[in-house]
């Protein structure tokens, strides 16, 4: 369901009726089978002419130990593994040859072929065939060699997509619209449309110059805030409202041949530093295929003898190529000396890319890759060049493809890392085959990686983390993960957890524990637990590597200590809240009718249920509540109590007939009640409507018994009601007759207006608690008294079941009541409705979320690793951003860590901490007077997380100067130390204070 909501249904019915060829099940040619099969392709055929050998254990995360001993072809190896990760997937392998003489008439039962370790003639020639196809049959070729990568698209001559970005068209309620040639459309302030010129949109409600209504126009960009659409002279003027409304529009992209697109390449640029990287790669490659082919094999691993034959073949292509690029010798010569090699990494991050394309291809949806994407890892290899070349040769175990790139020396330092990483989602299961794959934590006497994920494994999980299986339904992320990570490479070791990392975690989680490992990599879903991890490994100055997904978008950050800034260093800005008046009173779009539901499911089934509970074990009886409120006394909640009590369904007819009873309330007699308060020609002081976009007058819904959502309101409504109310119901009460009878029989009360005020003040917060009435409060005296007398206050009727929401469940109601509550509230308004699909995503806050996206951003993590690993200076570090949708990669330099100056030349990052030795009888007097001595300045103000230790201007706090810092931090007896936080006095009065970097101020010496 995760996927449904990145492709769309349309694209995954395209997709569920295609069949792929895929040929080289090398470490790239898995890695794009894995993100296809898990994506849901009809029908994927495998095909490899090579037998596994010992290399293809460190590249290939399917081939295992006794597929070598037992000699066994790699499609046939891998294909029950490929096949088990998507049931619905008919996977199939072969073996024959596909070479010059081949009849490649094979090739029309697919819709889509992917090439992969196939030599260059080949491609062309494969390339050719498919493009001859009516229609074309899609071409895709991807090679990793060594250090660099290449991806080509050809989708035929004209290719038509429907949905180029896959962004959910905008929605811009306009507040002015010119009468002039052009008009000029405003939107309401403070609401960028955030559109660009020549997009085209609809438009609909318009008041005065309605004219526009439905029709549809191209526009242009005039400012954030307004934008023109031809010729509005004629038309009626404008008076109020109106909403603009994106229009997808298909779009064509041309493709040219492999053949012509060698000569003259179209590429992605992905690092803007190096805009000439691309065709520097492409020629480098070119080069190697042309070695491959004058000597039959690829230069020997560190052979310069090799890169120079190489460097002169690049020269003469460039020759022939239209453009003429420059020849980038040290590419040439890494691609030459690594070309053996592999990085299995790279290959995870161009198999990501590769993945997305392929399913471009089959459905139509998203942007092509037009033609070419290079991506090169000389970033990792330049501070190798001293290596001698003895360090890359093979020895004959799973890590030489490695070796052959990064050299014996880091690959030990991989096998002897301490690795802690958060999370076993889809980046973190990706990020345990990374792992797996370069040995990391396998060292002899050194290296672990050290997991932990609190949550169990969900059906929506499975169609992206792929170490996940049907059978491994709700069981622990991190167990099976660890478990699944082990038949990948069984020399791991693993400790995996369950704890959530918190501060309520800090006793498994210490600074001790922090301190043994050498980085820490995030694969979470939330922005609050990076910023605490981000604190612990600034604390502990631990290097973090932080990733995160959303639907075909990604990012990558490199955090290393005392060279860049931490995850905190920047903050996105919060996310708007909806106001509260809107979601109680003036709804204007889907959104807001949604989170109204959302919010209504909360409080009646969890909320309330919830403090009725509490209430009734604070107070043990019915008897003991009515004596002490008689005697005056004011108990908490009390009055809400009584009241749920007294009104409390005690049969399944009396949860239909208030499931009715709350329909005409939220359906009928809140619309009454806001067109009593602001009657349709209500105007505001300026004379303008009251009732004016985007305000949206509410009109009754007459209940209809016939109507489908009346209906799914009334009975989701009457089983939650049943559920919390502990009522029990059988099928034959489900049934519509049933629900007929009790309907038709329900007396609903009239409306009757009140005097109550509206909120329509945006910025006013909901209020905490409504004050109580002393008529309400006798009235509570009396509704006890009556549920005593009629002994409905025994001990089951002081108890509910509170309800917690869950998403997923599609037999508990939850979604099926928010749906129905939803659309009611957007029908009273004349707002949209929504799918009870696209309802489910906005209640429940889901992530869209696709394998081919996990899997790029998971590859690049585990390159930079390498870096950090190796102890790389700060320019060889790359943060990544991608959208595989548009597509987009764009790698940035990490932003350095900036230093603060204090005074006197005296400066410090986020990366410094200042230590403070003390003893037994240490005062306060005495830390502030060792900071002076120790770094030349004195502290004004002395701050423990949130608690104030020394302000002078605080009340008695001079005092505290002679007290010892035992008695004013009081550790607990096995703390050595606390952090503490100074400040400095300004240099000039009226200032505000300078901060410091922390101090860890230990009770004692420590012993040296």
């Amino acid at each position: 369901s995760r996927q449904r909501y990145v492709l769309g249904d349309t694209a995954m019915q395209k997709m569920a009726q295609s069949h792929v060829f895929l040929s080289g099940i090398g470490g790239l040619g898995v890695e794009i089978a894995k993100n296809i099969v898990l994506a849901g392709v009809k029908a994927l055929t495998v095909h490899d002419t090579k037998q596994c050998t010992k290399w293809d254990l460190g590249i290939n995360f399917f081939i295992h130990e006794d597929d070598i001993t037992g000699q066994r072809n790699r499609a046939e190896a891998t294909l029950h593994r490929i096949a088990e990760l998507n049931p619905y997937v008919h996977v199939a392998a072969s073996t024959v040859p596909l070479d010059e003489t081949t009849d490649l008439s094979f090739l029309k039962q697919y819709q889509c072929v992917i090439l992969t370790e196939v030599s260059l003639l080949l491609q062309k020639k494969i390339n050719d065939f498919c493009h001859a196809q009516q229609p074309p049959i899609k071409f895709i070729s991807a090679d990793v060699y060594g250090i660099c990568s290449r991806l080509f698209c050809d989708l035929g001559d004209e290719f038509e997509v429907l949905d180029t970005t896959g962004e959910e068209p905008k929605e811009i309620f306009i507040s002015n619209i010119t009468q002039s040639n052009p008009g000029i459309v405003t939107c309401l302030e403070n609401h960028p449309h955030r559109l660009e010129t020549g997009q085209f949109l609809t438009f609909r409600e318009v008041n005065g110059m309605s004219c526009l209504n439905g029709s549809t126009h191209q526009i242009t960009v005039v400012s954030p805030y307004s934008f023109s659409i031809g010729d509005t002279s004629d038309m009626e003027p404008y008076l109020h409202g109106g909403i603009a409304v994106q229009v997808k529009t298909p779009k064509i992209f041309y493709f040219e041949r492999l053949e012509k697109q060698i000569t003259n390449p179209l590429c992605l640029v992905a690092d803007f530093s190096k805009p000439e990287a691309p065709l520097q790669i492409h020629v480098a490659m070119l080069a190697l295929n042309h070695f491959q082919e004058n000597f039959g094999r690829r230069p020997n691993i560190g052979c310069l003898q090799d890169a120079e034959e190489m460097l002169k073949i690049a020269m003469s292509i460039s020759e022939t190529l239209e453009n003429k690029p420059q020849v980038n010798g040290d590419v040439v010569k890494w691609l030459s000396r690594t070309a053996q090699g592999f990085l299995a990494p790279l290959a995870a991050a161009v198999g990501g890319f590769a993945s997305q394309e392929v399913l471009k291809a089959v459905t139509g949806k998203f942007s092509p890759l037009q033609q070419w994407l290079y991506i090169d890892m000389l970033d990792i290899v330049t501070p190798l060049e001293k290596m001698e070349s003895e360090e890359f040769l093979p020895r004959g175990d799973r890590y030489d493809a490695l070796r052959a790139c990064i050299g014996d020396s880091l690959c030990q330092k991989l096998h002897d890392l301490n690795v802690f990483l958060v999370g076993c989602g889809a980046i973190g299961c990706e990020m345990l085959k990374n792992l797996a794959l370069l040995g990391v934590g396998t060292g002899q006497d050194k290296g672990l990686v050290t997991i932990t994920d609190p949550d169990l494994i969900e059906k929506s999980n499975l169609n992206r983390q792929f170490l996940f299986r049907p059978h491994h339904i709700q069981k622990p992320k991190s167990y099976t993960a660890a478990e699944a990570t082990l038949n990948i490479n069984p020399y791991l070791k693993i400790d995996s957890y369950i704890n959530k990392v918190c501060p309520a975690t800090e006793n498994t989680y210490s600074d001790e524990f922090y301190t043994k490992q050498d980085v820490i990599v995030t694969a979470l879903d939330n922005v609050e637990a990076r910023r605490y991890i981000d604190s612990r490994c600034v604390a502990n100055l631990r290097p973090l590597i932080d990733s995160g997904t959303m639907g075909t978008k990604g990012h990558t950050e490199v955090i290393v200590p005392h060279l860049t800034e931490s995850y905190n260093s920047h903050r996105d800005p919060p996310e708007e809240e909806i106001p509260f008046c809107t979601l109680k009173s003036f709804p204007a779009a889907i959104e807001h009718t949604i989170q109204w539901a959302r919010d209504k499911f909360e409080s009646s089934f969890s909320h309330k249920p919830s403090l009725f509970n509490k209430f009734w074990q604070t107070y043990l009886s019915a008897e003991e509540v009515l004596q002490r409120i008689k005697s005056g006394e004011s108990l908490e909640g009390c009055f809400h109590v009584i009241k749920t009590l007294s009104r409390r369904p005690r049969s399944w007819t009396q949860c239909v007939e208030l499931a009715r009873v709350k329909f005409e309330k939220y359906f009928s007699h809140k619309a009454l009640q806001l067109l009593h308060s602001f009657p349709l020609d209500t105007r505001l002081k300026d004379g303008s409507l009251f009732w004016q976009s985007p305000k949206r007058p509410p009109f009754p819904v007459k209940f209809e018994f016939n109507d489908p959502l009346h209906y799914d309101f009334i009975v989701s409504a009457a089983k939650l009601f049943a559920t919390v109310y502990c009522v029990p119901f059988t099928e034959k009460d489900l049934s519509e007759e049933a629900i007929l009878k009790i309907i038709s029989a329900v007396k609903v009360p009239d409306f009757r207006p009140s005097n109550k005020v509206v909120q329509t003040d945006e910025t006013a917060r909901k209020p905490d608690h409504i004050p109580v009435s002393s008529e309400d409060e006798r009235n509570a005296i009396f509704q006890l008294e009556k549920s005593i007398l009629s002994n409905e206050a025994l001990e089951n009727d002081l108890q509910m079941k509170p309800i917690s929401f869950e998403k997923d469940d599609d037999s508990n109601g939850h979604i099926d009541f928010i749906t129905a509550a939803s659309n009611l509230r957007a029908k009273m308004y004349n707002i949209e409705p929504a799918d009870r699909f696209k309802t489910k995503r906005i209640a429940g806050k889901i992530i869209p979320a696709i394998a081919t996206a996990t899997a790029a951003v998971s590859g690049l993590v585990a390159l930079e690793l390498i870096k950090v690993v190796g102890g790389y200076p700060a320019d060889a570090y790359k943060n990544c951003f991608l959208n595989l949708a548009i597509p987009i990669m764009v790698f940035t330099e990490t932003a350095e860590v900036r230093r603060t100056e204090i005074r006197n030349g005296i400066s410090f990052t986020i990366w410094d901490r200042w230590t403070i030795y003390g003893k037994e009888d240490f005062t306060l007097l005495d830390f502030i007077n060792a900071v002076r001595e120790k770094y030349g300045i004195e502290p004004t103000m002395v701050v423990q997380g949130v608690k104030m230790l020394y302000v002078p201007v605080m009340p008695g706090h001079i005092k505290r100067l002679k007290l010892t810092m035992q008695k004013l931090v009081k550790p607990s007896a096995d703390k050595k130390y606390v952090d503490l936080t100074v400040s400095f006095a300004p240099e000039t009065d009226g200032e505000e204070d300078l901060p410091g970097p922390p101090v860890r101020y230990y009770f004692v010496q420590e012993d040296n």
